[in-house]
């Protein structure tokens, strides 16, 4: 629960449990401008105009209250989302598949140009809830009556002005004229121009306006950079940032209250100072963890949003997005917690491979762009190590001469009992003194190649294993459920600890990579990517991968004979 009562919340909307579990889960705390306005006119039947820009929360905005009016027992398309682009029908289709997880059976697909129209006629025939799509291609399904508005209720057109702008207003007219009257209909717009205006006078019903101010709050004085990682990679980029950037104090933002805490933990044990800030807390032990990171007992706070409320400590010299903010409003306010009381500051934003248009809506909404960075090496942690070690050397040198005599006194004494040379004992101080991070990086193998599928197959990781009760019979029912391929059609499945690798053709790899986006195995949320070289595992040998595919070769053809 938020213990933070300065606005409203998602609970206040008239959201049912479901959408607030959803909406829980991915860590939204307290709606935008745009959401708080639009989710009670949506539930409430009416027609909007939304004037928002990219990255202000739109996309719940109305798809919250679309899933809520639902019936996922009728088979039969009730809402279509008109995009101007593939990559945002993408990213509206998982948003509403993500939202959708506690609703039983709600089924959303994109439809766009450059995919295979057969495959997403077999998706429309298996019966859709939700059509995610770009004009051309939902015209095209349209005349070939391949897509139906018979039960349609809700029609939404997203970044309206983009549509102006790329040419589609026509054939976004000729769809709303295929669409009943008197279903609900909601259109979304950076800016209104005369075309637009035109269109939500013709096709909505007494629509309400609803704007939101767009601020660019962004502090000049921060310096801007992101950085390309895989989800499981932020926890060692996050440390080595911690090791090798001039961080005085760092504010980490997670979206979810159980994300900050684990955090804060595993931080902690890798003897980091580091402390959680999130809803669950009260105010008192809020006002703990700031006193702590203000009397610089504290360097690490991994906080959620709406914790991070208020928050003023001049000395923080990083601002570090650890998860990226579902709306650019948000990033705004996070990296403003930097580059106080003309003091520099820099914010990191960590992007995942599927993140990429998020960034750039983040940059599209501050007007500024970001500088690329790469995750620090071992070596450079090492180096960072070494010249801090040198610095407090020198400082302990300097400022405390009266203090050493005795230690001198003892270096001289074992000088001339063990015959040892002095800079040798020196070096066997600094060892015993830096004993718990070395100061050389260790030289690390050459990995070796991951094993190649068999001919048409392409290898999958997925980062659930042994330890989370996986077993083969999981991930085939998960691949064969939320990506609807045949199982049997699945290649080899290697388990191990911590993950999994699964084979399966080449035909099917995008399809399963987009469906399988946060997709639940064994009640836990598992990502899936293609695997790579780094992914090489310590805990199985060549011969006994080779003995497995050999083992699912053999199923193959035993079912193919039957």
């Amino acid at each position: 629960m938020n213990n933070f009562p300065d606005g409203e919340t998602f609970h206040d909307l008239g959201l049912g449990e479901p959408l607030l579990r959803a909406v829980d889960d991915v860590g939204y705390e307290a709606p935008t401008p745009i959401q708080l306005k639009v989710i009670p006119l949506m539930l409430a039947g009416r027609d909007v105009i939304g004037q928002a820009q990219t990255g202000t929360g739109k996309t719940a905005a109305f798809a919250l209250p679309i899933l809520q009016r639902l019936d996922p027992r009728q088979r039969e398309v009730q809402a279509l989302i008109l995009t101007p682009t593939r990559e945002l029908a993408i990213q509206v289709a998982e948003a509403i598949h993500t939202y959708s997880r506690h609703l039983g059976g709600v089924r959303v697909a994109p439809i766009y140009g450059g995919q295979s129209i057969q495959k997403q006629i077999g998706r429309l025939r298996s019966g859709l809830h939700v059509v995610v799509g770009t004009p051309g291609r939902v015209m095209d399904h349209l005349r070939r009556g391949t897509l139906e508005l018979g039960a349609i209720q809700f029609v939404v057109l997203d970044e309206g002005d983009e549509m102006l702008r790329m040419g589609f207003i026509e054939d976004v007219e000729w769809i709303l004229a295929q669409a009943p009257e008197e279903i609900q209909k909601a259109l979304f717009s950076a800016t209104m121009p005369p075309a637009i205006r035109r269109i939500a006078d013709r096709y909505l019903h007494d629509p309400v306006v609803v704007e939101t101010e767009h601020k660019t709050l962004t502090v000049p004085e921060v310096e801007q950079r992101f950085m390309h990682v895989a989800e499981q990679q932020k926890l060692d980029a996050l440390t080595r940032i911690l090791e090798t950037e001039e961080v005085e104090a760092a504010l980490v933002f997670v979206r979810t209250k159980v994300g900050a805490a684990e955090l804060a933990e595993k931080l902690d044990a890798r003897g980091y100072a580091a402390r959680a800030m999130h809803g669950d807390m009260n105010q008192a032990q809020r006002e703990a963890v700031i006193r702590q990171m203000r009397n610089r007992q504290v360097e690490t706070v991994i906080a959620t949003d709406v914790a991070a409320r208020g928050l003023d400590v001049e000395h923080i010299s990083h601002v570090v997005n650890y998860d990226i903010p579902y709306d650019a409003e948000s990033y705004v306010h996070r990296i403003g917690r930097t580059a106080r009381a003309g003091r520099p500051g820099t914010a990191i934003l960590f992007v995942t491979p599927r993140q990429k248009r998020l960034l750039r809506d983040i940059e599209r909404f501050t007007g500024q762009r970001m500088d690329p960075m790469k995750v620090p090496s071992e070596a450079d942690v090492a180096a960072r190590r070494a010249t801090l070690f040198k610095e407090s050397l020198l400082r302990t040198l300097q400022e405390d001469e009266g203090e050493l005599q005795h230690y001198l006194q003892l270096v001289h004494e074992l000088f001339a009992e063990s015959g040892c040379d002095m800079a040798e004992i020196a070096a066997a101080s600094a060892y015993l003194a830096h004993e718990g991070k070395p100061l050389v990086a260790p030289v690390e193998p050459e990995p070796e190649s991951v094993p190649q599928p068999e001919d048409g197959m392409v290898r999958l990781f997925v980062d659930a294993g042994r330890r989370d009760g996986v077993r083969p019979g999981d991930i085939v029912g998960a691949i064969a459920n939320e990506a609807g391929i045949p199982g049997k059609s699945i290649g080899a499945i290697d388990i191990y600890d911590r993950f999994t690798y699964v084979e399966l053709p080449a035909q099917y790899r995008e399809q399963v990579l987009e469906r399988m986006s946060g997709a639940m195995i064994r009640r836990r949320q598992a990502n899936i990517r293609p695997a790579t070289t780094a992914d090489q595992p310590a805990d199985g040998s060549n011969k006994d991968k080779k003995r497995k595919r050999k083992e699912s070769r053999k199923r193959k053809a035993r079912k193919s004979s039957r």
